[in-house]
């Protein structure tokens, strides 16, 4: 009994975000089982929000809202008053900017579906491929819009579909600088004098499907940037109806065909691109690519060659089938070592406190929390997204305490700090770990011992 309770304890930890009341006991019989019936569950990965817009609405929202505002701080310039001083990143404005109400009402939604998870298996799954194809809330409101619309349908589903999906979203569109890109023998480029950018073809060959030092060459890039021309999105503030939409314009392509990784592309329109993203998803790199991210992020910085084969080998036989390839990754060994080598990243951290406490947190201080930790929400620093080394998050450790100690005198009294131990912890507490929790001075105090032990910060 022991034994099991151990295994299903290290699945609710390694492979979601943690203990919550009752999931022990749920998932303890047969915890492999319990994983791979949370990919069978019917609407898995959706989101049960539906006060939230599509993307698009909450663009053209924004827009209207930053026009309208611009429009009555110059009036008031020139009524000689001071205009209002609202903040879109957190200040105090009388009231809450609309572009950062977006932003909250999406944080939420995300992370009472992790906060409210079974096993929370699935969520993680779309944390880390919203991860891997990132965009930024610095550049588009549209990210958290992005999340729900490009990655949550695809999840457990082709990795070509999801591929598609992602790189033709507008906010991705906009935070790699395609929407403004312009072939140069294109009508637009001619008559503008304007021409290509680079970074979105780049970015999906290095990052998003073969990965670095795979073969491609610089001529591929820029034949591939090419093909991509024309992908953009309707200007919020020239439709109204329709703003924030993709929109393929054909006075923006490249004409002609182009040749990416020794083959040639002769369709027309937005079809060309489609067709090159198409035979990425199926290159055998990509399926060592994706393989590899996914083993780091679950198992070990440096995963087991056999786990990345394994995976590897059933994303190519599978035709990139998402779920075929999690499954894959919950039966293999290697995925069970009791070795637990990973640190939670801040997100998972906060989502599992709040499990184990049985609190709902305030999203202001979730992602305020986030932002503090390094890991600021749909914020990467770069477009490879946030790291899954451990190196990266090891510095933050201190600040995960100062985050414990607050959490924990403020609702630290309340809550009995053993029953915690008992329901984040079980049988994975160490004897050290007890001690620590039953030697402190204060209820408080022993929470943030259970919060920032080492079997809690790792995965």
């Amino acid at each position: 009994m022991a034994r099991d309770a151990q295994t299903a304890m290290l699945a609710l930890h390694r492979f979601g975000f943690g203990s919550r009341a009752g999931a022990l006991e749920a998932v303890m019989s047969d915890p492999r089982g319990a994983l791979l019936a949370e990919l069978e569950r019917p609407g898995a990965g959706a989101l049960a929000a539906p006060q939230l817009q599509a993307s698009d609405a909450e663009l053209r929202e924004a827009f209207v809202f930053r026009a309208e505002r611009q429009a009555k701080d110059k009036l008031a310039r020139r009524q000689g008053a001071q205009p209002e001083m609202a903040s879109e990143t957190g200040g105090q404005p009388t009231a809450v900017p609309l572009p950062r109400q977006i932003f909250l009402d999406e944080a939420k939604a995300r992370f009472d579906a992790a906060i409210g998870a079974e096993t929370g298996f699935v969520e993680r799954l779309v944390w880390f491929w919203s991860n891997h194809f990132c965009v930024s809330a610095d550049t588009s409101v549209m990210a958290g819009g992005y999340e729900r619309e490009a990655i949550r349908p695809h999840v457990l589903g082709r990795f070509a579909d999801l591929l598609q999906a992602a790189e033709s979203h507008p906010a991705m569109l906009i935070y790699l600088n395609n929407a403004q890109s312009i072939g140069p023998d294109s009508v637009a480029g001619v008559n503008q004098d304007k021409g290509l950018n680079e970074n979105f073809a780049r970015e999906i060959l290095e990052l998003h499907t073969l990965g670095v030092r795979t073969g491609y060459t610089q001529q591929d890039v820029t034949d591939f940037a090419k093909i991509l021309t024309g992908w953009t999105l309707r200007p919020a503030q020239a439709d109204p109806e329709l703003g924030g939409r993709f929109l393929f314009a054909p006075l923006r392509h490249q004409p002609g065909a182009a040749t990416v990784l020794g083959k040639t592309y002769a369709q027309e329109g937005a079809e060309q691109g489609r067709a090159v993203l198409a035979d990425l998803a199926r290159q055998p790199a990509t399926a060592t690519h994706i393989a590899t991210k996914l083993a780091r992020h679950f198992v070990a910085d440096d995963p087991p060659t056999a786990l990345v084969d394994r995976l590897a080998r059933r994303f190519r036989d599978s035709d990139g089938d998402l779920k075929e390839v999690a499954k894959a990754l919950v039966a293999a060994p290697e995925s069970w070592t009791p070795v637990r080598a990973k640190l939670k990243r801040p997100g998972e951290w906060i989502v599992a406190m709040l499990r184990a406490t049985g609190l709902p947190g305030d999203i202001n201080r979730i992602v305020g929390g986030q932002t503090l930790l390094g890991e600021p929400l749909w914020r990467p620093p770069a477009p490879k997204g946030f790291s899954d080394d451990n190196a990266a998050w090891l510095g933050g450790v201190a600040e995960r305490l100062d985050i414990a100690n607050a959490f924990a005198q403020r609702v630290g009294a309340n809550l009995d700090p053993h029953e915690v131990a008992e329901r984040a912890l079980g049988p994975l507490a160490s004897a050290e770990t007890q001690r620590t929790v039953a030697t402190a001075e204060s209820r408080p105090q022993a929470l943030a011992f259970v919060l920032m032990a080492p079997e809690f910060l790792r995965r």
